[in-house]
């Protein structure tokens, strides 16, 4: 067996993509064996085989659609032959002492579930990573503030450490390194989410059965901020309106039947008044492409409620698990 199966989504973002690959190409290592899979989401613009036959060494699947990020990270897996899978975003670079890292640490650290690293963006920020997991009393943008107004203190004792290791809730889909142990414990990723919050739910089925999220901070990689997702006005609306959508699904997994009506009709009038009010002024203000974008996804949310009403599901109607209900 080998030691690392790098599993990549992509869809459409080959230039990135492209980057990321060269970097993976250029790794040698003596210490451990990796393979890359690449699950292509049916790009569907000709470069699959460009790409397939550019990088012989590397594994290539085309999907049968778009099906979403905790789809293609599944189809990976199933043909995966790591003892640990590492879920590895198309807009990132990696080193080998990223791989070395992390390898080691999930080998010292059985306790880990769920292992990610320190992410640079290409202005070097480093992403914020303390989060936490959404509760009836934080979950909105408000309320969250809020939480984290009242418990600064507490929270900065938590993730201000000089420690190799700190613990949020939750870590970014975008690097995760799992174990094929931890990864059959929980089923693998929920195809309820087409794209957003599925990382948010694995990390909480981590959690759930007594395993740790973790990030060490003795390796980091290059995250280019929504280098793989946001490429264009209609692309920005359909991703903006997927995190509205897959919120619902979250509150539909994770909370009570009187929490999940309550943050439902909260989130649903939210995202109605303030879509509402952004698309009347993109009538008048059409130039301004920030509200072009509100006006496609009102008309997106739109769609997408009537049918949660008619079909009797939060589930979004581009996941793999809708998909299974019609069947």
């Amino acid at each position: 067996m080998l030691d690392i199966s790098i599993v990549i989504v992509n869809y459409r973002g080959w230039k990135a993509l492209e980057k990321c690959l060269d970097s993976l190409d250029n790794i040698v290592s003596q210490a451990f064996s990796f393979e890359v899979v690449v699950v292509d989401n049916y790009s569907n613009d000709g470069q699959f085989l460009v790409f397939e036959k550019k990088y012989k060494d590397f594994f290539f699947i085309e999907n049968s659609g778009n099906n979403g990020f905790s789809n293609g990270c599944n189809r990976g897996a199933t043909v995966a032959k790591g003892e640990y899978l590492f879920f590895l975003n198309p807009d990132t670079k990696i080193s080998l002492n990223a791989l070395e890292t992390l390898l080691q640490t999930a080998i010292s650290h059985l306790e880990i579930g769920i292992l990610s690293c320190l992410q640079i963006d290409e202005k070097d920020d480093y992403y914020k990573q303390n989060l936490l997991f959404p509760a009836f009393g934080r979950f909105f943008g408000i309320s969250r503030s809020f939480y984290r107004t009242v418990n600064k203190e507490k929270l900065e004792q938590r993730f201000t450490t000089t420690n190799d290791l700190f613990y949020p809730d939750w870590v970014s889909g975008a690097v995760i390194f799992i174990s094929r142990n931890w990864f059959d414990k929980i089923k693998g990723w929920n195809e309820d989410y087409w794209l957003y919050f599925e990382d948010v739910d694995i990390c909480k089925k981590i959690a759930a059965i007594g395993g740790k999220v973790a990030v060490t901070q003795k390796a980091t990689i290059f995250h280019q901020h929504g280098g793989a997702s946001r490429i264009n006005v209609k692309t920005k609306a359909l991703t903006k309106t997927e995190v509205i959508i897959s919120k619902h699904v979250y509150i539909s997994n994770h909370f009570s039947v009187v929490k999940s009506f309550f943050l439902h009709v909260l989130l649903v009038m939210g995202t109605l008044s303030v879509k509402s009010i952004l698309a009347f002024l993109g009538m008048f203000l059409f130039f301004i492409p920030k509200l072009k974008v509100n006006r496609l996804m009102l008309k997106n949310i739109s769609i997408y409620y009537f049918n949660a009403i008619i079909k009797q599901t939060w589930i979004s109607p581009r996941a793999m698990n809708y998909l299974k209900t019609k069947a």
